[in-house]
């Protein structure tokens, strides 16, 4: 029974973006494993907190991603 965990900066993605995630995921865990584990594949979306998150030693915001997302840069 596989479980996926994906984790998201909060208030980037929208509802019907996330479950395009969890069909998405799971769409790819059952093309790896077969059909018939389709029905015991879990995916989880938790969302962290703006500025909870880091890279390279730099918090990472809500408004960070969402410039990134747009091809800005800082």
């Amino acid at each position: 029974m596989p479980l996926v965990n994906v984790k998201l900066i909060e208030g980037v993605f929208s509802g019907d973006e996330k479950q395009e995630i969890i069909r998405r995921m799971t769409d790819t865990m059952v093309a790896i494993e077969g059909e018939n584990m389709r029905g015991v594949t879990w995916v989880v979306v938790e969302e962290v907190k703006s500025g909870d998150w880091g890279i390279a030693g730099q918090p990472l915001t809500t408004a960070d991603v969402k410039k990134l997302a747009a091809g800005q840069r800082g």
